[in-house]
């Protein structure tokens, strides 16, 4: 079986629910092709870079896939078939990477700078001055 990394994007008047389930649905088109998603992320909300059929917003979803290429083949079609899917991409690997992928560490390194500002003591004017 071949290795494959896919990109969906989803409208953006979607909920969070919906974009899930349309994820489901085509981890079964995977499964039922003998199939595996070792990894899913969902990326959320982002800015397009310009409008695709008047969405300006996107829902972003990542897949690791294990699988044979006619399975991928099916998934691909019914992609192109749902109309709630505006662009993908597949790509075929030579392994699978299990890290969090660039656009998800980013997002966690935004997280821990917030969390690591937070713990932070407070400015004290006083000690500041005794100091010095």
């Amino acid at each position: 079986m071949a290795f494959y990394e896919t990109v969906f994007i989803a409208r953006q008047d979607l909920s969070a629910a919906q974009v899930e389930a349309l994820a489901a649905n085509l981890t079964d088109i995977l499964t039922q092709g003998k199939g595996e998603v070792t990894k899913t992320e969902f990326c959320g909300l982002r800015s397009l870079a310009y409008s695709i059929k008047k969405n300006r917003k996107g829902h972003y979803v990542l897949f690791n896939i294990e699988s044979p290429a006619v399975a991928v083949k099916e998934m691909e079609r019914q992609m192109r078939l749902n109309e709630d899917i505006l662009r993908f991409l597949t790509l075929k690997l030579d392994k699978l990477d299990p890290e969090p992928s660039p656009l998800m560490q980013s997002k966690q390194s935004r997280d821990r700078r917030y969390e690591a500002f937070e713990e932070r003591e407070p400015f004290d004017l006083e000690r500041e001055g005794e100091a010095e």
